[in-house]
């Protein structure tokens, strides 16, 4: 490990060098290159460095320690406590710093909310979910645009399609894809009975032009008027779109704005994010046996979290994790419930990288 660390703080030095080199700075994707590499590995080697000095102040007050002096030893057996707790620290938290970035995790994200089984009551859950997941954003400062939405007409949601853009929101939402389960008693429910329900979270990393390359060859683009709300536009002008890429058979409609160029902006959108996640998933099975922490694995099959309103309890059930803030959770307030996860993945990734280290 430590041959490791001394590689890259080496690499740390030599991203300054070229950061500071007149050439590099005249070309300004090579130095957004360096600079977001120098970013991502400064914690690090900072860290390392602390370390490299405490493991020096160590070696220091040994040699009192041994030297025999009566005065100083016994201030030299303190530092040594207290240092000793400091390297162990560093230690620590460079091991985290050691596993392995997801390359994702700066990315903005397609949310995509969808009723599962329960009829209305389950396209209810599914729009609880959704307003779940905004206001969350808000609190971290995000931005929500809505691409698009299918309504039941009495509240509820069979499918939502938005993009969340922030700082760090697929690091921060990539644990929520999978299957949520509510049960209460419905409303419409006379006899009191407890209802079980299901809607689907998925939580796909935007994906650029540079991450999916799609060929105009392989996309079949339709235009046709659209439906509901609108204003004098619905039903005379084809603005709404539905591109099809060809290879895979993915459709994907956007009729919310009233331009037919805004519409098909949305919806390429929308396609590179779910051809990069198929993408995303072939290089995951391929290296990653863990598919819980991944999205697009199959894992929507299983159910990852219950909302029980008669016991205003929510569970984890990938870390037997409860809480009783049901009311505050669906609030927004997810951060106990991200901490945790992020938390447990982290220390599974840990455990892995450090067997395979060894």
């Amino acid at each position: 490990m430590f041959d490791k660390l001394t590689a890259i703080e080496s690499r740390y030095t030599e991203l300054m060098g070229l950061l500071a080199d007149p050439a590099v700075q005249a070309e300004p994707a090579v130095y957004r290159s360096h600079a977001k590499a120098l970013a991502e590995i400064e914690p690090l080697v900072e860290h390392f460095r602390a370390y490299k000095s405490v493991l020096q102040q160590i070696a220091q007050a040994e040699e009192i320690i041994r030297s025999g002096d009566p005065e100083l030893t016994a201030l030299a057996e303190e530092e040594l406590r207290a240092l000793g707790g400091q390297r162990d620290d560093l230690l620590a938290e460079i091991k985290v710093l050691l596993i392995p970035k997801d390359p994702n995790d700066e990315k903005n994200v397609m949310l995509e909310i969808r009723a599962g089984t329960g009829g209305d009551e389950a396209a209810l859950f599914a729009a609880e979910l959704f307003r779940m997941y905004t206001r969350f954003a808000e609190r971290q400062g995000w931005r929500v645009d809505m691409m698009s939405s299918s309504d039941t007409g009495v509240g509820g949601l069979k499918e939502g399609v938005a993009l969340i853009e922030g700082r760090q929101v697929y690091s921060r939402l990539k644990y929520e894809s999978g299957v949520h389960r509510v049960q209460r008693v419905p409303a419409t429910e006379a006899s009191g009975r407890i209802h079980t329900s299901t809607a689907t979270v998925a939580v796909l990393p935007e994906a650029e032009e540079v991450d999916v390359q799609i060929e105009p060859k392989d996309l079949r683009i339709d235009t046709f008027c659209s439906s509901g709300p609108g204003g004098q536009s619905v039903n005379t002008t084809y603005s709404a779109v539905r591109v099809t890429h060809l290879p895979t058979g993915i459709v994907v409609s956007q009729q919310d704005e009233k331009s037919q160029i805004k519409n098909r902006a949305k919806a390429m959108k929308v396609l590179r994010s779910r051809l990069y996640e198929i993408e995303m998933r072939k290089q995951q099975e391929a290296i990653a046996k863990d598919r819980r922490s991944q999205v697009g694995t199959g894992d929507r099959a299983e159910k990852i979290r219950t909302y029980n309103f008669p016991q205003n309890r929510i569970t984890d059930h990938r870390i037997s994790f409860t809480t009783h803030r049901l009311v505050d959770v669906l609030n927004g307030d997810l951060t106990e419930l991200i901490d945790n996860l992020t938390t447990r993945f982290q220390a599974e990734k840990l455990q892995e990288a450090t067997a395979v280290g060894e």
